[in-house]
């Protein structure tokens, strides 16, 4: 069993990896494909362990961790991992493959890829989409049926996210850092009031340009006995301050006020890399907006296109940071 620890905000498993949940812009719902948003911050992240007699019994029984946002906030994950021993790394949303659409497991599917591959992927916005497009992960509240897991499942028990990291069999790459090699780079890169529920999941949301790479070393390099997994439990903002005594990170600006200062988005230069198949099961989930509508409920965000000048639109090297100019 691999270890897994967290400093500064962020989840380490193994030796090398580690991922981070930033802070970022909700996109609007409007149909079109937007380029990859900026990161505004890194989420707290905080040890069950730490708050056992303040956080539910449930989450005692899974551990973990947590952080909190906004009902209908945004985030995308951010990894880092050393490119000369990399890792596979399998995602969930309540319990659902955020690639696949399939009930959460801890095998690697030899048919079609439901994992990732760090660092080579550097990080992730939301569930797949397919032809290189991502649905954004937001965050809603459980029993309304808006998350992914209610959507697939008719439940909505899980919530959260999961994650599993494998490390590479031995033998397949080295065990220390080649001296010609570097240490892997933390690909920095590439939102209203919490609802009824304690507990929150994440549901589907605009759609961005962003691939999900196909593993090039193959199923055969990853050793699925030797793991490390980890819970992140998600709670709203009010339970977050019960339970920590301390104030949760704001509610980013709006997609429209930060287009309108002519501050960046960004578009990755990997036009020579392929992308993983859609899900035919996760293509099946509506985003917020679009339940909102189904449901009769009045708009809940505003999801009016936002036209982004190519001005504003910065290309990127994986190896740069998606973060504005400024503090936010």
């Amino acid at each position: 069993m691999l270890r897994t620890r967290t400093t500064d905000d962020a989840i380490r498993i193994g030796r090398h990896f580690s991922v981070s949940f930033q802070r970022t812009l909700r996109l609007p719902e409007d149909g079109r494909t937007y380029p990859l948003p900026p990161g505004l911050g890194r989420f707290p992240i905080h040890r069950v362990a730490d708050y056992a007699d303040r956080v539910p019994e449930s989450w005692r029984r899974h551990g973990g961790v947590f952080i909190p946002m906004y009902q209908r906030e945004a985030l995308w994950m951010a990894f880092q991992g050393a490119d000369w021993r990399p890792n596979a790394v399998k995602i969930g949303v309540g319990m659902i493959n955020a690639l696949s659409g399939h009930a959460w497991n801890q095998s690697l599917s030899k048919d079609k890829q439901d994992y990732i591959v760090v660092p080579e992927q550097p990080w992730l916005d939301g569930i797949n989409a397919g032809k290189g497009l991502i649905r954004q992960f937001v965050a809603m509240p459980l029993g309304m049926g808006y998350t992914v897991e209610g959507q697939i499942t008719g439940r909505e028990e899980a919530g959260g996210m999961q994650i599993i990291v494998y490390d590479p069999k031995p033998g397949k790459f080295p065990e220390e850092e080649p001296r010609w090699g570097r240490r892997g780079s933390d690909y920095i890169c590439c939102c209203s009031q919490a609802g009824p529920g304690v507990e929150m999941g994440l549901a589907a949301g605009g759609k961005m340009e962003q691939k999900i790479y196909p593993d090039s070393y193959g199923i055969d390099t990853w050793d699925v006995h030797t793991f490390g997994r980890v819970y992140v439990h998600i709670v709203n903002s009010m339970m977050y301050r019960e339970i920590t005594g301390s104030e949760p990170p704001p509610t980013p600006v709006t997609a429209r006020e930060y287009t309108r200062y002519g501050l960046p988005w960004f578009d990755l230069y990997d036009q020579e890399k392929a992308t993983i198949e859609e899900s035919g099961i996760l293509t099946g989930v509506k985003s917020t907006g679009d339940l909102d509508k189904k449901l009769g409920f009045l708009s809940q965000q505003d999801d009016a296109p936002v036209d982004i000048p190519a001005t504003t639109v910065k290309g990127l090297h994986p190896d740069e940071e998606i973060v504005p100019d400024g503090q936010w």
